[in-house]
């Protein structure tokens, strides 16, 4: 990927933090790599390189500015919202995949061969898979060591190294020190989940970066009025939720706050932290760069007023695309209460959700050697309207009696089952009709086969074929779907209810064909543009 030196020295010496996590600033007189808001002085231009990612800055032989910490830094908006190839590697490598499948099970799902994924890879971010893994691990590990009192030997296994000597060759490589002196550098910190400490085995307290504005409470809004009684809860300010993650389910909870969000996880599996970390920043959209979508859309006068009202409005998207699918699946033409009802029933025929209480981090598979706001005040109080238009229940509705906060032992919140778990489930489960169970039925098999990829880095526009191929799975099911499962962040709804409403409220048609076709003005945020429909509706 071309950077242009001038554009991204300019934004170095403005220290300007929108650009954090676009590119990487190499230093060659020092030997370090910052990002661009680094407070330090802005080095003179012979002694500066520009990288496309940290693995690449790193690849150069540059360690991490223990300063700026650009290894926390948003992640580049660029691939979370590119439909190509290298955008779907992106987001399957934040989620863990080389760690536990490799680079053959990443190019697997990619559909490509390991030599020209490494080679597509390499043009366009600087490093191959392995480099850009074995770079996410760096920053995993360093966050236990930081945060936790886990030994040594188990933050390399929980953070996805295949041996000690691994670890402690990264660590000293990215951070040019060991292990042992960057805990003892954490000094008087408190770390929660350690050994007897308030948080509990298993639990990790971090920060989340984004770049603002963050419209916070818009964002809790949104999941309040949608959260699943026993799965999430939106209380005081915090959101919480259960997790199925790979090596186990978790419970995580997570607080907007002015230029971070507060993260808790408890993990029954701490080799779990990366995928877990990238889905929650994947639910709160936080690698986004809001100031783009609200650039386009203030562009149309009669989006203009909202935008300024109501600045860094989130696209809120998924942990589970199977949970997603089915979430819009039983709200075809039923009422958000209605869904949730329904939902609820279903859940209550599971077994009872197994317990977070106790990590067991272990060995991994190792590739290694193959080669992580402003807080807006909340808007007076109206009726939600689901997709369909109809009047929701009130935020904060997922309020499970007697739910505990994730950290806590005995929480309470389950991670939302699985495609296999739904097809065990017998009719009587299904409060529905019989021709909606039996879509829900066949999308499980599809997901549960394999023929159906509903994670943020499968093919859009494959999985929209796919979706739309199953019978009772029309243009608007499998449009939200790519908006909130798969990301896409130019999604229109024209057919939706509740857009149209918000559409009229606006002064804009609210014919399906002619907001269609005014909406080309929105592209590429039309996804942007839906959220604000729905909450002028």
């Amino acid at each position: 990927m071309e950077l242009d030196f001038e554009r991204c020295y300019r934004a170095v010496d403005s220290r300007d933090q929108r650009f954090d996590g676009w590119f990487y600033t190499g230093v060659t007189s020092t030997g370090i790599y910052c990002r661009p808001s680094c407070p330090a002085m802005t080095p003179k231009r012979p002694n500066v390189r520009f990288f496309p990612s940290a693995a690449a800055a790193q690849g150069a032989g540059l360690r991490a500015c223990r300063r700026c910490r650009p290894d926390a830094a948003p992640g580049s908006p660029l691939w979370d919202v590119r439909a190509d190839v290298v955008g779907r590697a992106m987001r399957l490598i934040a989620d863990g995949v080389v760690d536990r499948e490799g680079v053959p099970g990443l190019a697997a799902r990619l559909g490509y061969t390991e030599r020209h994924l490494h080679r597509m890879l390499r043009a366009e971010l600087g490093a191959g898979p392995l480099a850009l893994a074995r770079a996410q691990r760096a920053q995993t590990a360093r966050t236990l060591i930081e945060t936790t009192g886990l030994g040594l030997a188990e933050v390399a296994f929980a953070a996805g190294f295949g041996s000690v000597r691994q670890f402690n060759e990264t660590v000293r490589e990215v951070y040019g020190t060991v292990p042992s002196q960057l805990r003892a550098a954490r000094g008087s910190r408190p770390t929660p989940g350690g050994p007897g400490r308030q948080g509990g085995p298993g639990t990790i307290t971090l920060r989340l970066a984004y770049r603002p504005p963050l419209h916070a409470a818009a964002l809790l809004e949104f999941l309040g009025d949608r959260a699943l009684p026993g799965v999430e809860e939106v209380r005081d300010g915090t959101y919480r939720r259960g997790l199925r993650l790979p090596h186990g389910p978790a419970e995580v909870a997570l607080t907007p706050t002015t230029g971070y969000v507060a993260a808790t996880l408890r993990l029954a599996d701490l080799r779990d932290l990366a995928p877990a970390v990238a889905r929650c920043r994947r639910l709160f959209d936080l690698d986004a760069d809001p100031s783009a979508a609200d650039q386009t859309l203030a562009a149309d006068p009669t989006l203009a007023r909202a935008v300024a009202a109501e600045p860094g409005i989130r696209l809120p998207r998924a942990v589970d695309g199977f949970e997603m699918a089915l979430r819009a699946v039983i709200g075809q033409q039923i009422s958000l209460r209605a869904a949730t009802t329904t939902l609820t029933t279903l859940l209550t025929h599971l077994p009872a959700p197994t317990s977070t209480s106790t990590p067991t981090p272990g060995p991994a598979a190792d590739p290694g050697d193959q080669e992580d706001s402003v807080t807006e005040s909340a808007p007076a109080r109206r009726k939600p309207l689901d997709h369909r238009g109809e009047p929701g229940k009130p935020s904060g509705a997922g309020k499970a009696g007697g739910a505990g906060r994730a950290g806590e032992p005995g929480g309470g919140l389950r991670g939302f089952p699985g495609a296999e778990e739904v097809l065990g489930l017998p009719d009587a489960a299904f409060g529905m009709p019989v021709a909606r169970r039996e879509t829900i039925r066949t999308l499980a098999r599809a997901v549960a086969a394999g023929e159906l990829d509903l994670d943020p880095g499968g093919d859009r526009a494959e999985t929209v074929r796919r979706l739309t191929a199953l019978p009772g799975i029309g243009p608007w099911t499998a449009g939200y779907l790519a908006m909130r499962a798969l990301g896409d962040p130019d999604v229109l709804l024209p057919t939706d209810l509740a857009v149209r409403r918000g559409a009229a409220a606006l002064g804009l048609p609210d014919s399906p064909t002619l907001l269609d076709t005014y909406a080309d003005r929105w592209r590429p945020w039309r996804s942007y543009a839906v959220i604000r429909l729905w909450r002028a509706a």
